[in-house]
């Protein structure tokens, strides 16, 4: 199954966006996994997502599999950068429709666009209680190269973060 890649519309795709990350919420809940909440990220937050940065989504035979949130510039994880990255942020499957490999395809399609635009790094974070996201990343070739242990969440609650980046192009 070809996975293929598109750009998210602010007409037709916010419900699908609030699904996939309310299902995402859902499963690592069921998991065991305290980090993303049903119902904490609305159209609104997808909505300026694509205004500020872009929202991707994948798909298999018209079908939407995953999406993330590419960012470039993330202030409260990395503080002031210069413009040499592009942050992924909120990477999503739907569990009981994506392929295995969707998430790695995702990161590398989202690696591909940050060269594209001319950045050698691809960066993001993760919840640093969070014992499965860490291994993933390292094993996709990302480096840990800090810890952020008050990043600002929703809300105003504080929470530490893994910092991680990958060279590319």
């Amino acid at each position: 199954m070809e996975i293929t890649f598109r750009l998210a519309d602010e007409a037709r795709d916010l419900p699908v966006l609030v699904g996939l990350y309310d299902g995402a919420a859902r499963w690592m809940q069921d998991n065991g996994i305290a980090q993303w909440t049903p119902g904490e990220r609305d159209e609104e937050h997808f909505r300026l997502r694509m205004k500020e940065g872009e929202v991707w989504l994948a798909e298999v035979a018209g079908r939407v599999v995953g999406g993330w949130e590419l960012w470039w510039e993330d202030e409260p994880a990395w503080g002031p950068q210069p413009p040499v990255a592009g942050y992924v942020h909120r990477l999503m499957t739907a569990r009981g429709s994506a392929p295995a490999g969707t998430g790695r395809a995702m990161l590398a399609r989202a690696e591909r666009r940050v060269a594209e635009a001319g950045r050698p790094l691809c960066r993001l974070d993760c919840v640093s209680t969070n014992p499965r996201l860490r291994p993933y990343y390292e094993a996709a070739g990302y480096t840990v190269v800090g810890e952020q242990p008050f990043k600002e969440g929703s809300g105003g609650s504080k929470y530490a973060v893994t910092l991680l980046e990958k060279r590319i192009g």
